[in-house]
């Protein structure tokens, strides 16, 4: 990150293409779902999804998008109405800006964003495949819950 502060914001007529344009590094393609899936399951599932654009200042001033995060709030999870989630569905930051902060960013802000909600845990699944993102997610704080969603592993991070 540069010395300004990254913000989400809503998905937009001005962003979409620059939301839509973000690529991962092609080792991570298979890990997680291109950004136009994720802003058509968030029409599909718009009550609970919430999609933004991850967007920075570059040096001279421009506003520039340098990735995706999409959260889910108050789903029942795996069909039992009495245990409801919230976490992070989807985080795709874009190759050119990887290792700078950013997905630590977007993850503390959907936390606080959770919290703000009333909730006390963020939950987060990933690929256990190679290159996987759980390190990432790990040293954030989240553990592993020891269930899977489909294939994925699940984490949960205390708030």
């Amino acid at each position: 990150m540069n010395s300004s502060t990254p913000r989400l914001v809503p998905v937009t007529p001005e962003n979409f293409e620059a939301v839509c344009a973000i690529r991962l590094h092609p080792h991570q393609e298979h890990l997680v779902s291109p950004v136009l899936k994720s802003l058509a399951e968030a029409y599909v599932y718009g009550a609970s999804a919430w999609p933004r654009a991850i967007v920075d200042r570059r040096d001279d001033g421009a506003e520039e998008v340098v990735g995706f995060v999409m959260a889910f709030f108050d789903i029942s999870w795996g069909g039992d109405a009495n245990d409801r989630r919230s976490g992070i569905w989807r985080l795709n930051i874009s190759a050119e800006h990887q290792g700078r902060g950013y997905g630590r960013f977007a993850v503390r802000a959907v936390a606080e964003e959770i919290r703000g909600l009333g909730g006390t845990r963020a939950y987060v699944s990933w690929n256990p495949a190679e290159h996987t993102p759980e390190p990432f997610y790990l040293g954030l704080g989240f553990t592993l819950t020891g269930e899977l969603s489909g294939t994925q592993r699940v984490g949960v991070l205390p708030l």
